[in-house]
């Protein structure tokens, strides 16, 4: 049998549904963005901070180029997180984690721009599909869409995915060596969780001190999505190009609408589904043509 890192689609694919919760876990925990970010990230740190140590003790402590990447990643992830909990907060958690992944288009545009890793045209043609998405996600051609100001959430979940694009091929980059992953994603969830605090500080949403059970429902946010979840994800980042990982992470918004509507009970509007239909349809169209590399060899640690 072929071992896990070896097989980095389906791996990327069974993380993209642990992080699917993400939002829904929020949601019942009913604390403020920044409190949700922030806790989401600290409560990650331990078990992280074990599995870094142990590739430090394996392999050797990490070039420093290395872990400034993973701290700017943890920077973009800090803004990432705390937009997103607002476009929760403003229009549900599936259709802010389907805005949020607009960054399937975002990223395929700065991969090229900044990794030289031209994207298929057919990356140009979704801009437009997607952009129509978002639109009717936002609520402007009818009365009664769903969610308190989805407007609003539809601002939130566009920066969002600028957001998650910069974590996402930041991370990428800082995630060169393929024998370790938990190093790069503790040290950009403890820079995610400094971050969370100062914004959170500044704008005054910050609770250092959650009820009981919404400590637990953060806990296993914690767990199973920055823990379990970006640990798989991150372990098959460096093995697939840019696009291609961002594809296989839609399944994430497809997971979270329904678990949304089931758990939840969010209902949105035909033209909302609608508009999440486009944005799906132009991730998908914008990964069209797009192959796979063969598999680099590990970069060694300095």
């Amino acid at each position: 049998m072929r071992r896990l890192d070896e097989r980095p689609v389906p791996v990327v694919l069974v993380g993209a549904v642990a992080i699917a919760f993400s939002g829904i876990l929020f949601r019942v925990s009913h604390v403020s963005p920044s409190t949700g970010a922030f806790y989401r990230c600290v409560w990650a740190l331990p078990p992280l901070w074990l599995l870094a140590r142990r590739e430090d003790r394996r392999y050797g402590s990490r070039p420093r180029r290395v872990r400034m990447l993973a701290w700017l990643a943890g920077a973009f992830f800090s803004v990432d997180l705390i937009l997103w909990h607002n476009a929760v907060e403003q229009v549900g958690a599936g259709l802010a984690t389907v805005l949020g992944n607009t960054q399937v288009v975002l990223v395929g545009l700065l991969a090229w721009a900044l990794l030289g890793e031209r994207p298929h045209r057919s990356s140009f043609a979704a801009i437009p599909v997607v952009a129509l998405g978002v639109v009717l996600i936002s609520g402007v051609f009818e009365r009664g869409a769903y969610g308190s100001n989805p407007r609003f959430g539809a601002v939130y979940g566009v920066l969002t995915g600028i957001a998650y694009s910069g974590f996402l091929l930041t991370l990428r980059q800082g995630s060169r060596d393929l024998r370790r992953f938990a190093g790069p994603l503790y040290d950009a969830t403890l820079a995610a969780a400094i971050g969370c605090a100062a914004i959170g500080a500044v704008v005054g949403d910050l609770d250092l001190t959650p009820s009981w059970s919404a400590t637990g429902w953060l806990i296993l946010l914690a767990l199973s999505s920055q823990v379990a979840g970006w640990l798989l994800i991150a372990s098959s980042l460096p093995r697939l190009p840019a696009v291609m990982t961002s594809i296989l992470l839609t399944l994430q918004p497809v997971c979270s609408v329904l678990f949304a509507a089931a758990i939840l009970d969010e209902s949105p509007s035909g033209l909302q589904l609608g508009g999440a239909a486009c944005i799906l349809v132009g991730l998908l169209t914008a990964t069209v043509g797009q192959r796979a590399p063969p598999l680099a060899e590990p970069e060694l640690a300095g």
